[in-house]
């Protein structure tokens, strides 16, 4: 199962007043594990940043004047979370709103709603009347989060993640795999299957036991199950 952990920053609270998404992060799980494949792009929004916005991430006019509008980074955007990949996000309807809001402006498909799941109304669910936010939930989880000074979206998504993990009952075991090596980055192809074993283990049972065993299933008779 994939699911994408997803994140945005914004020039402000509603695209029908104007504001713009200006960063995007995603971080790919499969089968509740991280793959180490992300998904990273700031985003041109062609108007200015309202200082209330840039207190929050740090990203102003000048450092996004270069970076890639929405419709050149749609479709990569698109392409990396896939057509039925579920969408893990913190307060979903904000971010929701927001990619289908500039998704629709360069008619782009939309995003359907059901694909995402709210991790802050799962943190409510679980632990009601308690803090919800991001940072009130790693540590609940003792998540290190110091190097969130400010919002980044990426890096929001890679805590999420481990949020997220713990929300649904805690990170399963790994079993000591690997899934990023030499800084390379691994799909679900990659991702360890189990297969069977070159060479046929040798049996450890005993002459002595194994005629222990045969004599024990003599006296079983002929309808014992372990003569079927």
């Amino acid at each position: 199962m994939r699911e994408i952990v997803l994140d945005t920053e914004t020039t402000g609270f509603e695209p029908n007043e104007g504001h713009r998404i200006v960063e995007i992060g995603a971080v790919e799980l499969f089968n509740h594990m991280p793959t180490g494949k992300t998904y990273h792009q700031y985003i041109n929004p062609e108007r200015d940043m309202p200082t209330e916005a840039f207190q929050v991430h740090g990203l102003g006019e000048e450092f996004l004047s270069d970076k890639p509008k929405f419709i050149e980074i749609a479709q990569d955007f698109l392409d990396f979370i896939g057509p039925d990949s579920k969408l893990v996000i913190h307060n979903a309807k904000f971010d929701m709103r927001f990619l289908n809001a500039e998704l629709g402006w360069v008619k782009k498909p939309l995003i359907a709603d059901d694909r995402a799941v709210d991790t802050l109304a799962m943190a409510r669910r679980k632990f009601p009347g308690s803090p919800a936010t991001l940072d009130a939930l790693c540590r609940r989880f003792s998540i290190d989060n110091s190097s969130r000074t400010l919002h980044g979206a990426l890096l929001d998504s890679e805590i999420l993640a481990e949020v997220y993990l713990e929300l649904i009952g805690g990170r399963q075991p790994g079993f000591g795999l690997n899934l990023e090596q030499g800084g390379q980055t691994s799909g679900p192809s990659e991702i360890w299957r189990p297969s069977p074993r070159p060479h046929v283990l040798p049996s450890r049972l005993t002459d002595e036991e194994a005629a222990a065993h045969a004599a024990f299933i003599a006296k079983l008779g002929e309808n014992a199950i372990w003569k079927r």
